[in-house]
């Protein structure tokens, strides 16, 4: 369904298709599928501004695209998206119909902790993709949603990530939201932009992490020289900011010998234990959490890409799970939280290690 756009205060656009009240239409041609309207605002704005501020339902990033494929004319003439329209200029848009996606609906039993017309909130399993890639076209969430959504998701993100606002790692477990309409997602894109949700972790580290927490404040963008991982050491990376907390140490000396940690580490790690620990995201950048950890001496305890290849414990992939989840409701406006319980896998592995005997939290021996 195509969407169209005016001036201040122009037309209105929402799931339903309701259209509002442009000024000064001065043609319409329904078959193609394009309105036109005479910008009236008094000072000159920004084309991709403009569009942004009378569809909300859109991304700004979506918009420029349409600008930079020729689908906003201005005067019948193609514009970059900082071209500046002036009163009286002509202004012209047409977006496409929404690609179906080339996606099998999958009956996949989801884990749900909290769903309404607008949202779903699940508990990611160890092993799950979000969306397909390469390697992975079916048995991702993606699959398993579009099956029990019958479809009805957000567009915004494209044909292959349908109502996804953000992702975890496949062997990363836990909460992770899904859109089913523009306005949700729009909404609650928002909010991660702006880092006001709420996003808090659980985690087995390599190491004995001395003190009560910290925060490691490094960029994080593309590995220099291997492109498959993330890393601070790069030129562009984007702002990143982890807090972490200490929940529970784990001393070698208290754990049976084939469970010891023997990491040492290069950034001040040590081999004495595991930490278990509480990490909250101020930012979410790809593999943050493990890339930050890694590189102050504490990897996470059976990330073989990020840490050591061999682990003492039988486990697949990081020992991560993405425990609260927060956010304002992008409909009702009302704070929420969810709480994803630890996986099965996660549980064992801390009775293992609390099964030796008492811990110290802070220092001393068993």
């Amino acid at each position: 369904m195509p969407l169209y756009v005016a001036a201040r205060n122009p037309l209105f656009y929402d799931s339903s298709g309701t259209v509002g009240v442009v000024r000064r239409m001065v043609a319409l041609n329904k078959a193609g599928a394009v309105f036109e309207f005479i910008m009236e605002e008094e000072e000159p704005e920004r084309i991709d501004k403009l569009l942004s501020s009378a569809l909300p339902d859109l991304s700004r990033s979506y918009l420029q695209k349409l600008v930079k494929e020729g689908a906003v004319l201005v005067n019948k003439k193609e514009v970059k998206p900082n071209h500046k329209v002036n009163p009286g200029d002509v202004v012209e848009i047409s977006v496409p119909e929404p690609e179906l996606p080339d996606i099998s609906p999958e009956d996949i039993p989801l884990d749900i902790l909290y769903e309404d017309e607008e949202i779903l909130v699940v508990n990611k399993p160890k092993g799950m993709v979000v969306h397909p890639a390469p390697g992975h076209s079916g048995g991702t969430l993606v699959n398993a949603v579009m099956y029990h959504c019958r479809g009805k998701l957000s567009g915004i993100n494209g044909v292959t990530r349908p109502g996804i606002v953000h992702r975890i790692d496949r062997d990363t477990t836990g909460s992770l939201v899904i859109c089913k309409s523009d306005r949700a997602h729009q909404a609650l894109a928002e909010q991660l932009k702006e880092h006001s949700i709420t996003r808090r972790y659980r985690a087995v580290v390599l190491g004995i992490i001395a003190g009560e927490g910290g925060t490691v404040n490094a960029p994080i963008g593309r590995h220099p020289t291997d492109r498959k991982k993330m890393s601070s050491r790069c030129k562009n990376g984007k702002p990143a900011v982890t807090h972490y907390r200490v929940l529970e140490r784990f001393y070698n000396d208290c754990l049976p010998p084939h469970l010891r940690c023997v990491y040492g580490g290069s950034k001040g790690g040590n081999s004495k234990g595991y930490t278990y620990i509480e990490c909250q995201l101020e930012t979410g950048r790809t593999h943050q959490i493990r890339v930050h950890l890694s590189e102050i001496g504490y990897p996470i305890l059976g990330d073989t890409v990020y840490g050591p290849a061999k682990c003492p414990f039988p486990l697949t992939g990081q020992t991560l799970h993405a425990r609260i989840l927060g956010f304002v409701h992008p409909i009702s406006g009302e704070y929420m939280e969810f709480d994803a319980p630890l996986p099965e896998y996660f549980e064992e592995l801390l009775r293992k290690m609390r099964s030796a005997g008492p811990m110290p939290f802070l220092s001393g021996d068993c």
